[in-house]
């Protein structure tokens, strides 16, 4: 283990529940204002980030920087397209398209916000909650989830770093920097913000797994029954993290994406089918119109309070799982380029979500409108039951309930699976073959920490740990713009190096090319060269060269007036903005700049 990472993350982790749990009716207040500081200090700065993290995404994208491989140039991904979608949905929305499939539409159609001007209960109402709904769970949280992963994969495969949040900032701090107390305190503040926010999402799946077996009249539920279930979701958990990613957890990321979409296709089938198609496709098109109004959005006019309860929430949300969610798709993204990563994780996953949300979130709506009896008796949304609520109106009620448990369990135990794997990473800077030891102990604690909080503590403690993992994204949203300009700075030095290859064919016969230069007013200088190879040439006897051609700033040049001489200053060209460092570990061995300083071996004859 890195012990300046691994201590005192564990020190503080220990102490912030000790706090939560002893003292957890006043840290309950204590918590919410500091919620309410951070929504109403720096909601502005979370909304202005997150869309520039959108921004950065589409920029590596439809650039040439997405011409970069992520790992060596003739590498081929290690997952396939479905196993990698699986498991990177799975670990990056998990839980919360269960437990806010059908209570986020609803609530925002029954209490819309202040700023958008609409009555509640109404048709723009209804437009207006899935437009909410698909600009909190679309390409905002999934750009800030690229920002980590993108920046990881290219250091850890492209570049032959450990697999560590830190290096993220390597090519505008230095390594010096990075491999001292600056880089210790960001991985520290990584692993707090993942196992909170993983730790209270576990107990939000607890709580609605009990809340379905009592919907069902199945149970009571007592602390035994909670015990009972963290102890089997931790079993199976820490079992998939010992058996590592290519087996455990690809398999039940698998598993729980056959047993979603089986789900999502029943309520399609059996709901309202052709109303849930016309939604859709209005819903995709509305979020598409409204996402440049609200990207930017902060309504400072309105005193209700929901943007600092829903998308400042969901923005500082995101940004705490970031480390976790983005060290996890960087782990099984090695292979593809960084075009394919970023439109694979940006548009995939929104376009799957906006279609999970359209099936339960608009079903919900329509039975709201038509039955009125999706609310619970205070006329507000009940997150823990309205999914069972929904599917009590259809057939197979019970079985349908069961599958839903079942998912909310897959869930549960990927995320807890890829996260304790993620903590273990950044706990023993970087070594992606950590000891078993480690990942059941960060395994174990998740469970630990849900247990505690549910059984100590209740909703205040959770209260409490959902906003203390939310906080610690306030110095890491900084840390990722800074990864942001960082990764440019990188990207732009490879492009500016990577050569570019083109071919030369020279089909003029035997005349000399000093000659054919001359003859078409340019300075030829390819004379002299030997003849390719047995078997090289072309048709018509064209003969073809390959040359690496590499791009030179306008600013690097200078051309003499009198002799057109022409002269390249060393130092106006591009920099390594990693300086050349070499890494003595078997990943910067297998990395693309390893192998690149790999002497050239001899061919065979």
């Amino acid at each position: 283990m890195k012990k300046p990472v691994f201590v005192p993350a564990s020190i503080v982790i220990f102490a912030m529940i000790a706090f939560a749990v002893v003292y957890s009716s006043a840290a309950e207040g204590a918590f919410e204002s500091l919620n309410r500081v951070i929504s109403d200090g720096v909601g502005w700065w979370y909304i202005l980030a997150a869309t520039g993290f959108v921004v950065f995404a589409l920029y590596c994208g439809v650039s040439r920087i997405g011409n970069i491989r992520l790992g060596r140039d003739d590498e081929e991904p290690e997952f396939s397209v479905l196993s990698w979608f699986a498991m990177l949905f799975s670990a990056g929305m998990g839980i919360g398209l269960v437990f806010y499939g059908v209570a986020e539409p609803l609530s925002h159609y029954v209490k819309p916000p202040e700023a958008g001007r609409v009555a509640g209960s109404s048709d723009a109402a209804a437009n207006q909650a899935m437009e909410l709904t698909l600009f909190h769970w679309g390409l905002h949280a999934w750009a800030i989830y690229v920002v980590v992963g993108l920046g990881l994969a290219y250091m850890t495969y492209r570049k032959g770093r450990p697999l560590s949040v830190r290096w993220l900032l390597e090519p505008l701090l230095g390594r010096r920097r990075i491999e001292g107390p600056i880089g210790h305190a960001i991985d520290v503040v990584a692993i707090v913000g993942t196992l909170f926010g993983v730790a209270t999402s576990l107990g939000f799946g607890i709580q609605q797994i009990t809340a379905g077996l009592e919907y069902l009249g199945w149970v009571e539920v007592d602390n035994w029954l909670i015990i009972a279930l963290i102890a089997g979701v931790t079993a199976l958990a820490t079992f998939s993290v010992v058996s590592g990613v290519s087996k455990g957890l690809k398999w039940l990321s698998n598993i729980n994406m056959l047993l979603a979409v089986a789900l999502a296709v029943f309520v399609l089938l059996l709901g309202p089918t052709l109303f849930i198609m016309q939604s859709w496709v209005q819903n995709l098109g509305g979020y598409m119109q409204a996402l440049p109004k609200m990207a930017l959005r902060t309504s400072p006019f309105a005193e209700d309070g929901w943007a600092g309860a829903w998308t400042i929430f969901y923005w500082g949300w995101w940004m705490s799982w970031a480390p976790f969610v983005g060290m996890f798709i960087a782990r099984i993204s090695r292979g593809r380029t960084i075009r394919e990563f970023v439109f694979g994780v940006l548009l995939a996953p929104t376009l799957v979500g906006s279609l999970w949300f359209t099936i339960f979130g608009g079903s919900g709506i329509l039975r709201q409108r038509n039955d009125g009896d999706m609310l619970g008796a205070d006329g507000v949304v009940d997150t823990n039951t309205s999914l069972f609520t929904l599917l009590g109106g259809l057939p197979l009620a019970t079985v349908t309930c069961l599958l839903a448990i079942a998912i909310v369990i897959f869930f549960f135990v990927t995320s807890a699976d890829s996260g304790s794997l993620v903590i273990d990473i950044l706990s023993t800077g970087g070594d992606m073959g950590t000891p078993v030891l480690t990942r059941v102990y960060w395994a174990v604690l998740q469970g630990v920490v849900a247990a505690v909080l549910l059984l100590v503590g209740g909703s205040g403690s959770l209260t409490v740990l959902q906003t203390a993992s939310i906080a610690t994204a306030v110095p890491f949203s900084v840390v990722l713009v800074l990864a942001c300009i960082s990764m440019l700075k990188a990207f732009r030095y490879e492009v500016a190096a990577a050569p570019r290859y083109v071919r030369i064919s020279s089909a003029g016969g035997d005349r000399p090319a000093e000659e054919r230069g001359r003859r078409s007013g340019v300075s030829a200088t390819l004379a002299g060269l030997t003849a390719p190879p047995a078997g090289r040439s072309g048709p018509a006897g064209a003969r073809h060269r390959v040359f690496a051609v590499h791009e030179v700033p306008t600013g690097a040049v200078s051309v003499d007036p009198d002799s057109g001489a022409v002269t390249l200053d060393d130092a106006a060209r591009a920099t390594d903005p990693l300086g050349g460092e070499v890494f003595d570990t078997p990943e910067f061995a297998d990395s693309a700049e390893g192998q690149s300083r790999q002497p050239a071996r001899a061919e065979t004859p």
